[in-house]
């Protein structure tokens, strides 16, 4: 309890993270429309705080089908952090890229409006699981990709640029999975099938798999990446994970790949404990700066 309350008197705190107050709410803030739907973000912002880093949310669910009312890693508004949790268009209304346009579309508004909210928009960092995790994955490693920053948006100025990634399980590479996990990749049984166009033949155009693959974008310029991942995860394999984090080393770029052992897709395990303490000094080390 001392350690924990140190830590709160040097970020300017007199109380344990336990014991502050919860974040202020904004919900259903409109960051873009889309063929007549209305793309909408939600704000958890700590009170009494201003210019904190931001972490930007995007939830899992096969591209298909989630929600953003339940943010994973909303215990970081305890410790120093602003968050936003982002919705984005679904397969039953676009196919990819729309989704990545969405989610890029929602880091240049956040951008664009940080002074009205108080956090710091040159201190942003994005993190999601499943689904939402190959969206971090590709939306932090893809900046100034044209083709993949769309044209969604009031905010067209902004950067969609972020400065951390926080990937929990993700897809990385569609073109492998195709090679370890086919009787997934192009069925039904995933949403990957739809979401690259496949959904009805079953067939999957391999531009279109390395279009979407985080994979195919990691260059020198990327932002810091941890990853987490269960060994026993079947739905998505070990192997994405594996597969990004080697190409993060072999261009010498900060990166670290956690395996929970024993562990499947997904469970409070990767948000609890050690593992969530393990993305809190991840994106302080990145985001929070020795004057905070």
């Amino acid at each position: 309890m001392l350690q924990l309350l140190l830590v709160c008197v040097l970020h300017g705190q007199t109380t344990t993270p336990s014991e502050q107050p919860d974040p202020i709410v904004q919900r259903d803030l409109t960051y873009a429309e889309v063929d007549g739907q209305e793309l909408q973000l939600d704000l958890y912002l700590p009170a009494g705080s201003q210019n904190q880093p931001l972490v930007v949310w995007i939830h899992g669910g096969g591209w298909r089908q989630g929600s953003r009312s339940n943010p994973k890693l909303l215990a970081l508004t305890r410790h120093g952090f602003a968050l936003a949790s982002i919705s984005y268009r679904f397969t039953d209304r676009a196919i990819f890229p729309a989704q990545i346009h969405d989610c890029k579309a929602a880091i240049r508004w956040l951008r664009a409006h940080s002074s009205e909210y108080g956090y710091d928009s040159q201190r942003i960092a994005v993190a999601g699981s499943s689904a939402g995790g190959h969206l971090a994955l590709l939306l932090g490693v893809s900046a100034d990709v044209p083709e993949l920053e769309g044209t969604i948006g009031d905010c067209r100025s902004q950067s969609s640029r972020v400065q951390a990634i926080v990937d929990y399980y993700g897809p990385s590479d569609f073109i492998l999975r195709g090679q370890t996990q086919p009787e997934r990749a192009y069925t039904e049984k995933s949403g990957s099938l739809a979401l690259l166009g496949g959904k009805g033949s079953g067939k999957i155009d391999p531009d279109m798999e390395r279009f979407a693959s985080p994979a195919s974008y990691v260059s020198l310029d990327d932002p810091p990446l941890l990853v987490l991942h269960g060994d026993d995860d079947k739905t998505v394999l070990l192997d994405q994970s594996q597969r990004i984090v080697n190409l993060y080393q072999q261009q010498g770029l900060d990166s670290r790949l956690i395996v929970v052992r024993g562990s499947g897709h997904g469970g409070s395990v990767f948000f609890r404990g050690m593992h969530f303490q393990t993305a809190r000094t991840f994106l302080s080390r990145h985001l929070i700066r020795a004057s905070d």
